[in-house]
């Protein structure tokens, strides 16, 4: 690209010096014969006043001298009798002494001017003056010499602030697709710094806008994966229960390795989605991909016209987990509030909450260990409480980390916070009065349900549990 922007300049810049130069030259060349042969005609009609006045010879000769050093000035008498070297033809001087006509006209070897000067008793004197051709082209070369060096410095300027401007362009150029290379070989992190033209500033913030924004979209199918095969250990459980109730039976052994396959699997899926990496064609250029802040994981999309009803959706997802409590001999109390608990989440959404708090219960505390769910109304928010009697979280605030948690991938806790977030609300973690952890998810109230907006009336809470839970 520098070569052919140094030509174009080159050529550009040529054909204009050319266009000036040429006719310029000429114009000087001709300024130069004009003021040559102007000045001939004028020593000439200077010496014709003399002629008048005087022929004597020695005079005439030291007129002309006085007026021309270099000789060239010649005085035709009547008598035939010429003073100085001529260089006129013949035909040329005859006809100005007959004619008495004023001559000025190229001859071999230069420029020759004859002024006719009528003495007393009519005879004609004819004054000859004669400019060689190096005196018509005196100066010409110079100023040609001149000229051509102008018009070299000026088109070598041009190329040379081309060369320099193409040099910032391809510099720009080259680095913006280096960059595009290592980008396409799996390496997110690579942005340019934008320079060059504005064109190609614009093009380098476009580039990473993009490259921001896959890695955005990367992280968030990353999350995206692992909640949803997070929601799949729900009905897993299930399956757990389904297997220990066919304890006893040929089939039992096979659906239980099946299930626990299953579930190895999932918890594979999870980690592998938990792993920022972006892999490079071919299976190389393995490089760490970190989303940013705003947007490390995926949540749910608030929606202008979803809302549920937390209490009947905790109510729902307690019962079938109060099947597999029973099962394990675990004391299980759950309290929910009778008044409007609307929030703007999906059933999905908070059914996954309910799922991936009680279900830390059940996969970090040991069987036996009671357990409790409340549904708390205040007067801007709906307050989602999990506590258990076990061991409790030693490191709640690395728990509300994603994925750094010890000894599990860090996802429930995670689906819980950012639940809450998009309402508007929060999360905390801490020890309960059961001794163990102590978990509440606040959800913000849906607008309709905030003071002044048709409030529905204010219940007493409604209790229900099992204590101690049913034996089989």
């Amino acid at each position: 690209m520098r070569r052919s922007l140094a030509g174009v300049a080159l050529a550009v810049t040529s054909m204009v010096a050319l266009s000036f130069l040429i006719p310029l030259g000429a114009l000087v060349m001709s300024l130069v014969k004009e003021q040559s042969v102007t000045a001939a005609e004028q020593r000439a009609a200077a010496l014709a006043p003399v002629l008048t006045l005087t022929t004597d010879p020695s005079a005439l000769r030291e007129s002309a001298a006085g007026l021309d050093e270099s000789d060239h000035l010649v005085v035709h008498l009547p008598d035939a009798q010429t003073l100085g070297d001529t260089q006129a033809p013949a035909k040329l001087l005859e006809r100005a002494q007959q004619g008495r006509e004023s001559i000025s006209q190229k001859t071999p070897g230069g420029w020759i001017c004859l002024q006719p000067v009528v003495l007393p008793g009519d005879r004609v004197a004819v004054i000859e003056n004669f400019v060689p051709d190096e005196e018509l082209t005196r100066g010409v070369r110079a100023s040609w010499a001149v000229m051509l060096l102008l018009a070299v410095g000026l088109v070598g300027g041009s190329v040379l602030v081309a060369d320099r401007l193409g040099a910032k362009v391809v510099r720009s150029s080259k680095k913006l697709a280096q960059a595009s290379h290592t980008l396409g070989q799996g390496n997110l992190d690579t942005r340019v710094e934008p320079m060059g033209p504005k064109e190609l500033r614009d093009a380098g913030v476009a580039f990473n806008a993009m490259a921001h924004r896959m890695t955005e979209l990367l992280a968030i199918e990353r999350e995206l994966v692992a909640d949803l095969s997070h929601r799949l250990r729900t009905p897993l459980t299930a399956l757990h229960l389904a297997s220990e109730r066919m304890a006893g039976t040929p089939e039992s052994a096979r659906v239980e390795a099946a299930v626990h396959a299953l579930e190895t699997e999932l918890q594979a899926i999870i980690a592998a989605a938990r792993t920022p990496l972006a892999v490079g064609p071919m299976g190389h250029g393995l490089r760490s991909v970190e989303p940013s802040a705003p947007q490390q994981a995926a949540g749910p999309e608030p929606s202008d016209g979803c809302r549920s009803e937390i209490a009947d959706i905790v109510r729902r997802r307690t019962a079938f987990w109060a099947v597999l409590a029973e099962q394990q001999d675990r004391p299980c109390a759950l309290e929910i509030t009778q008044e409007p608990t609307g929030v703007g989440l999906s059933d999905d959404d908070i059914a996954a909450v309910v799922d991936a708090l009680i279900g830390n219960v059940f996969s970090h505390t040991p069987p036996g260990t009671a357990f409790g769910v409340r549904v708390v109304r205040t007067a801007q928010a709906v307050e989602l409480i999990v506590e258990d009697s076990g061991p409790g979280i030693p490191e709640p605030d690395r728990a509300l980390s994603r994925g750094s948690s010890t000894g599990s991938s860090g996802l429930g806790l995670d689906i819980a916070r950012r639940a809450a977030a998009v309402t508007g609300g929060s999360m905390r973690i801490g020890h309960g009065p059961r001794g163990g952890a102590h978990i509440t998810v606040v959800f913000a109230l849906a607008p309709s349900l905030l003071p002044g907006r048709g409030r529905g009336p204010r219940g007493s809470r409604r209790r229900t549990g099992w204590w101690p839970p049913r034996k089989r």
